[in-house]
This record gives structure tokens, sequence and C-alpha cells, in this order.
């Protein structure tokens, strides 16, 4: 397989695998976010492609428990680390890069302390998709599907969360000054819902 073919047997796998169906639109946006943020910083393109679209390959659904107790306690980067180092070589992703996807999936997450650029990267990129109208689109179609999320009312303090500690936890600078007007939308959202509600959202 050429080289730059793999690219697309990854497109074309999280195309098929992400389900619900609106899970897709994160990886391209994911990595679109994550190069604008390293298009002055030196880093490996092939690693932050690969590790963007791979990242929540664990949370899909036939890809998590299926049971609630168990996906409750479900950690969703180890089983995606373990596709993915089982997957990406059978597409021709070179071998000697492996280790740093797995470095970035490993840390991507808000809570977590990425080392490399790739990581970081991707980390800063994947909370800025937590922010403001994309990152409530994300919170607010969750509502009756998800079991920790059966109402309106349940998901606003998800919101008031995000806009209230992600910003604190990004990396880079560039990345700041993303954060800042979705944060803004952010409050208008919160307040608006708080506003027409008031004590009736349920």
């Amino acid at each position: 397989m050429a080289p730059a073919h793999w690219r697309e047997s990854v497109r074309s796998y999280i195309r098929a695998e992400a389900l619900p169906v609106d899970k897709f639109g994160h990886q391209p946006r994911l990595y679109a976010l994550a190069a604008r943020l390293g298009e002055d910083v030196a880093h490996d393109d092939d690693i932050l492609f690969a590790s963007a679209w791979m990242h929540d390959l664990g949370v899909f659904t036939g890809h998590r428990p299926e049971d609630p107790a168990q996906l409750a306690r479900w950690d969703h980067v180890p089983y995606t680390i373990a596709r993915t180092r089982q997957l990406l070589p059978e597409w021709g992703f070179p071998a000697e890069k492996l280790e740093g996807v797995t470095e970035a999936i490993r840390t991507h997450q808000p809570q977590d302390e990425p080392v490399t650029i790739e990581a970081i990267l991707l980390r800063d990129a994947d909370i800025l998709e937590q922010l403001g109208a994309i990152g409530a689109l994300r919170a607010l179609v969750k509502i009756g599907r998800d079991t920790r999320y059966a109402t309106f009312s349940s998901v606003l303090p998800v919101l008031r969360k995000a806009r209230e500690t992600l910003p604190g936890k990004l990396r880079l600078e560039q990345a700041r000054l993303l954060a800042a007007p979705r944060v803004e939308r952010m409050k208008k959202l919160i307040a608006s819902i708080e506003d027409e509600a008031g004590e009736l959202l349920f």
C-alpha cells in the first residue's frame, strides 16, 4: 500500500464505525483544529492525523460496553490504543510512529499531562471542541440517549463546568486565543437557557 493511502483507510474506517453517526464530525474538525494550532510548531503530521482520527474509537457504539453498569466504569483509552496499534500497521502506517500515536491518545483528555508536541496539539484541540457552540451541541445531543443525561437540566452542569474549567487547561497561546470567543458563546447560551426557563428547566 502506498504511504498516502493509509489516511484514506483511517477516514473510511472511522466513518463506518462512528456511531451514533453524529460522532463522525468530531474527527475531521479535531484534526483541522490541531493542524491549525500546529501551523507554526514543528510536529509530525502523520502522528497528529492518526491520533486525531483514532482517539475516540472506544466511545463508539459497538466498541464500548452496552451494559450501563459496565459502561459507567469504561475507560475507552486502553481499548482505543490497543485497536489503533493493531489497525494502523494493517493500513500501511509507519511502524516507527506508532509510539507517538499511542502517547497522543493516552494523554488527550483534559485531566491528562501531555508531553510530546503532537499530544499537546491534540489535547488542546480536543478541549476547544468541548467549548463554544460545537461543545454545546456535542453535550446537548446526549440528552435522552446517554444514561447520565436524561433531562435538559442534567446536561446544564456539563456546559457550566466546561466553560469554567477547560480554558485554564489549555497549553498553547493560540489555543487560548481561539477559546476566548467560544467561552463567550457558551456563557451567552447558558444565560439564555437560564433566562428563558427560570426554575422550570426539566
